[in-house]
C-alpha cells in the first residue's frame, strides 16, 4: 500500500475535494469520501469546512456517530462506560447506509441517514438528506480505516479516506472542553478524554497508514 499523500492547509485540502467533486461529475456519478482520524483530531471541522466552501448543492455530510447505540442499548449490554469504542456503534447499519449511498442514482429516492445530537448524547433517525443528484458524499468518523471486526468493510466502501492529524496536546485539549461544553464536570470530562477517548484514540491512530492522505489543517 502506497504511503499516504499529505495535505496541508486549507488550500490543499480543498483542491483535493474539488478533484474528487470533479471526476464525479465528469463519470456523471458519485464520489464516497471518508474522514477518518481520532477523538477530537478535528474532523467535523474539516467536513464543515468543505461543506461550506464547496459550490452549494455539491456535497452532503453523513457522519458515522449517527450509528451510536442508544444509552438504554448500552446500558443493557453493560458497554456505557466505553461509549465510543467500536463495539458501541452499529457498525453494520452504518455500512448497509454506505451501501445504499453508493448505489444511488440520479431520480432515485432521497436516502436519509442517521446523525449525533451532541446536547443529547444520542443518535436521532432520519435527520440527514442524501439527495439522489449530490455527487460527492462526505462521512466522518473514527474507525473507517479498521481492518478488522465489524467495521473492517467500511474502507472498500469509499472512493477515498483522509486521516486528520493534530498535535496530541491540542486534541486532549479539544476533548476535555467538548466534554465540559456538553455537561460533563471538569474532572470527569478529563477523565474521560484521558481514559476511554484515549483508548480508542490508541486505536484509531494506528489506522492512518490506510488512509489516501493524511491532512494537516494547521
Amino acid at each position: 500500500m502506497p504511503e499516504p499523500v499529505v495535505l496541508e492547509g486549507q488550500e490543499a485540502v480543498l483542491r483535493a475535494a474539488l478533484t474528487l467533486l470533479d471526476e464525479a461529475r465528469r463519470a456523471g456519478g458519485r464520489r464516497l469520501l471518508g474522514v477518518a482520524g481520532a477523538p477530537g483530531a478535528g474532523k467535523s471541522t474539516l467536513t464543515e469546512l468543505l461543506a461550506r466552501e464547496l459550490p452549494e448543492g455539491s456535497c452532503t455530510v453523513v457522519p458515522m456517530d449517527g450509528f451510536h447505540l442508544a444509552d438504554v442499548a448500552l446500558d443493557a449490554l453493560g458497554r456505557r462506560d466505553r461509549k465510543g469504542a467500536p463495539d458501541t456503534f452499529d457498525a453494520g447499519g452504518y455500512a448497509a447506509l454506505l451501501q445504499r449511498i453508493r448505489a444511488q442514482m440520479p431520480g432515485d429516492d432521497v436516502v436519509w441517514a442517521p446523525m449525533f445530537e451532541r446536547d443529547l448524547e444520542q443518535p436521532l433517525a432520519g435527520a440527514i438528506a442524501v439527495e439522489a443528484e449530490v455527487p460527492l458524499v462526505i462521512t466522518e468518523g473514527n474507525y473507517l480505516l479498521l481492518d478488522e471486526g465489524p467495521f473492517a468493510g467500511v474502507r472498500a466502501l469509499l472512493d477515498g479516506c483522509w486521516f486528520v492529524e493534530t498535535p496530541e496536546d491540542l486534541r486532549h485539549e479539544r476533548l476535555i472542553a467538548r466534554h465540559e461544553r456538553f455537561g460533563k464536570p471538569p474532572a470527569a470530562a478529563r477523565d474521560w478524554a484521558l481514559g476511554p477517548d484515549e483508548a480508542n484514540a490508541r486505536l484509531v491512530t494506528a489506522t492512518g497508514h490506510r488512509a489516501d492522505a493524511r491532512v494537516r489543517l494547521g
